[in-house]
Parts: structure tokens; C-alpha cells; sequence
């Protein structure tokens, strides 16, 4: 199991430089400087030229690369925004509970109703739970989430005045308003995975009931509710793949979700420094994001591992 940490992990580091030198040769690759959106559209060539060399920016783009590389390394640090002037550090951990805290609750909505949804489904075949379940499965992969947002927010906040219209009350104004303010973006967000999550964890669990070691199970007499939790643990194995995967996706969605809902977490500021040419900004958002990624795919790699020991000893 330390071989299997330590290869994942080699492997996300890779991913992780992979990701942040093609981040930054995009951004480079922007023919608007960012000396424009610091010194204003009256600004010279003279004085823009002098912006880039006080800051590196004429530099080729491999040596800046470097720089970025060796200020997060060894100093920990996600640069400081040529824009702005604020630390990008101290901005992603002012952001990243909000949006860590909104996907972690679509997370668990979606992981939840699935996974009943699924064992329901699979446990009661071609029946009117099933039929339900699949009309269920296709809105949600249907329905697009900012439509869906839109309609909820119109008909519960603004109709009935239900919930929070938008944004993410404190926990300072009590539990009650804080979970309410979580309902609605949470469900848009966890809605569409919900779907795919319930249909791979039916047809999974089927595919597992029909095996011949379950079928010699019940010739030997275990109870029904045994035999289901040895399927359940081997069907599982593809739902945590994918259910991992979905929680690094989500972080994507939540850029319109928290537009919607005007919540202030990373995917919006991911929004406003891609209008204000922030690279610094851009480049710090997506390799935190992509860390919080790769992080749910170890952990799935790891549970998988745990749910199946073949794959353990594949893997050894």
C-alpha cells in the first residue's frame, strides 16, 4: 500500500508541473499584457515595455516558469497579483472554504441520493421504482444548472421567499440560515451527478448480482442483506472512480453556480481574473484546483484498493 502511495503521488506531482507549465504558457500566449489592465488604455508602449521589465514579463516564457516554480517550492508561495497587489496565498485561503464548503455539500447530496437511487433501482429491476429512477437519471442529465438555478431561485426566494436568494449567510447568523443558503446551490451543483452516479451504481450492482459467486452465495443459504454487502463492496469500485472524478468536476460547475448565486468563492475570482488579465490569479486558482483533483483521485485509488483486494494485489 506505500508502493501505491508513493507512485500516485509521483504521478500527481507530474500531472501538477504538467498543468502549471501549460497554464503558463497560455496565459503568456495572450497578446493583451497585463501592464494594460495595471497602467490604464492611456498608457504608452514606453511605459508598458518598462511595467514588464520591472516585473519580468519580457523574459521568455520557460525562465518565468521557473521563477513561479521556485517561489512555490521553496518559499510556499503562489505569486502576488500584478493587478491587485494581494497576496494570492492570503486570496485562495480567503476563498477556498466557500467553494470547498458548496461542493463538499453537493458532494454528499449526490453520493447519498445515488447511491439509494442506485440500490433501489438494481434491487427492484424493471419495476416502476426503476422506470422512476431512469426519468429521474435523464432530467438530471438533461436540465442544464444554470437554468435550473435560475428557475429555483425565481419560484422558492423570490415567489415564496423560502430560501436565501443568494450568496452564503455566515455561520455567525446562525446553523438554520447557513444550511438554508446551502440548499439551493448545493442541489444544482450535485444534481447532474446525482444522475450519473445512480444509473453506474445500478448497472454496476446488477452486473454484480448476476456473477456466479453470488448466485453460489444464495444456493448456500446467506441471508439477503449479507449477500448484498459483498456485492455492494465490489460494485462500488467503479461508483468511487467516478464519483471522485465528479467531485474534482464540480469545482468547474461551481464557476456558474456561484455566478448565480453571486457566492464569493474560487470559481468566481477564477471569473474576474480571466477578465482582468490577473494571470497571477488564473494561475493560482487553477492549481489549486487541480491539487484538490488530483487529491480526490489518490483518495479513490486508496478506497478502491481497500473495497477490492484484488486490485491491492494488482497494485502492489
Amino acid at each position: 500500500m506505500v508502493g501505491v502511495i508513493v507512485r500516485r503521488l509521483g504521478l500527481s506531482v507530474l500531472a501538477l508541473l504538467l498543468v502549471s507549465f501549460v497554464l503558463m504558457a497560455l496565459t503568456q500566449a495572450i497578446p493583451e499584457s497585463p501592464a494594460r489592465a495595471v497602467l490604464g488604455s492611456d498608457a504608452t508602449i514606453e511605459q508598458i515595455h518598462d511595467f514588464e521589465h520591472a516585473h519580468g514579463l519580457d523574459r521568455p516564457m520557460p525562465i518565468q516558469y521557473v521563477a513561479w516554480l521556485d517561489e512555490l517550492v521553496l518559499h510556499g508561495s503562489l505569486g502576488t497579483s500584478l493587478v491587485t497587489g494581494l497576496d494570492m496565498n492570503q486570496r485562495v485561503m480567503a476563498m477556498l472554504p466557500t467553494t470547498l464548503e458548496l461542493v463538499v455539500a453537493a458532494f454528499c447530496f449526490a453520493v447519498v441520493l445515488s447511491l439509494l437511487l442506485g440500490l433501489l433501482s438494481a434491487l427492484n429491476e424493471n419495476t416502476w421504482i426503476d422506470h422512476a429512477a431512469r426519468v429521474f437519471a435523464v432530467a438530471g442529465v438533461s436540465i442544464p444548472g444554470f437554468w435550473l438555478a435560475l428557475v429555483l431561485v425565481i419560484a422558492l426566494t423570490v415567489d415564496n421567499d423560502w430560501f436565501p436568494p443568494g450568496g452564503i449567510s455566515p455561520l455567525s447568523d446562525g446553523l438554520i440560515d447557513h444550511l438554508l443558503s446551502l440548499v439551493l446551490p448545493g442541489f444544482c451543483l450535485g444534481i447532474f451527478y446525482t444522475a450519473i452516479l445512480s444509473r453506474m451504481t445500478r448497472s454496476s450492482l446488477l452486473e454484480v448480482l448476476g456473477t456466479d459467486y453470488i448466485r453460489t452465495a444464495r444456493a448456500t443459504g446467506l441471508s439477503r442483506p449479507l449477500i448484498l454487502i459483498y456485492a455492494l463492496r465490489n460494485a462500488l469500485v467503479p461508483v468511487v472512480t467516478v464519483a471522485a472524478m465528479s467531485f474534482g468536476y464540480m469545482f468547474g460547475w461551481a464557476l456558474i453556480i456561484e455566478t448565480v448565486f453571486n457566492i464569493p468563492g474560487m470559481s468566481a475570482a477564477l471569473l474576474v481574473g480571466i477578465n482582468q488579465r490577473d494571470f497571477a490569479m488564473v494561475r493560482a486558482v487553477v492549481f489549486v484546483l487541480t491539487l484538490v483533483f488530483l487529491l480526490a483521485n489518490l483518495i479513490a485509488d486508496l478506497l478502491n484498493a481497500w473495497l477490492n483486494p484484488r486490485l491491492r494485489r494488482a497494485l502492489k
